[in-house]
């Protein structure tokens, strides 16, 4: 709040220290909106559910699913390879100036996998690439110094190896399969319906994305 402004005011009448005088969890309501107001990529959130107070650190970086061992498999690499940037000799963002990353992240969110990115010491190169030589030996580094045991790290990381492996994530697969249907002689609006049937269905198999077929 000491950088945000409240855009709302929403007025109650729990008196929050009587509450907690008598055991209770405030609700904090204009707390709880003004944080739903702000959209960091890690913000803190208040929230009360079935009566019992928690504050949480919302991550807002990491990428939808689209199955739950792709999400798990998204954070570990994540928080590993963080763990293991900031063990580096030398911080990755004294070499990285702050442009550099931000033209990298955009690259990155309009080109998926044929995005070209710009690293210290590699110069120009492919995001899967990027995640096979460099990335990915440092997440494993970085949970291993978590205490993560090695069939943990294995399962995940290796979800993580086989998607730069076969180039295909969440997004690839969509077009690529509305595009087969298009071909077949479907409109666009047939595809797009198709494509999201067989998106829940393969969503729910929980096997991870690179391995859906696209045929």
């Amino acid at each position: 709040m000491r950088y945000f402004s409240p855009l709302l005011s929403q007025i109650q009448d729990e008196d929050p220290l009587a509450v907690l005088a008598t055991g209770g969890a405030p609700s904090l309501s204009e707390l709880r909106l003004h944080n739903s107001a702000i959209w960091r990529w890690n913000r803190p959130v208040y929230d009360v559910a079935d009566g019992m107070p928690h504050l949480r650190i919302e991550n807002r970086v990491l990428p939808a699913g689209p199955t739950v061992i792709d999400v798990l498999a998204n954070a570990a690499f994540f928080f590993g390879a963080m763990r293991g940037l900031t063990e580096l000799d030398r911080p990755v963002w004294s070499r990285l100036p702050f442009p550099v990353a931000r033209d990298n992240l955009y690259a990155g969110a309009r080109l998926g996998m044929d995005a070209q990115l710009n690293w210290p010491g590699i110069g120009w190169v492919r995001p899967d690439e990027l995640v096979l030589r460099t990335l990915l030996p440092l997440a494993h580094q970085g949970l291993r110094s978590y205490g993560m045991s090695e069939a943990a790290r294995q399962r995940y990381l290796t979800v993580i190896e086989q998607r730069c492996a076969t180039r295909q994530t969440g997004a690839s697969w969509q077009r690529a399969t509305v595009r087969r249907l298009i071909s077949q002689g479907a409109d666009r609006s047939t595809a797009l319906a198709a494509m999201l049937r067989g998106y829940i269905e393969h969503m729910h198999s929980n096997q991870p994305v690179h391995t859906w077929p696209t045929t």
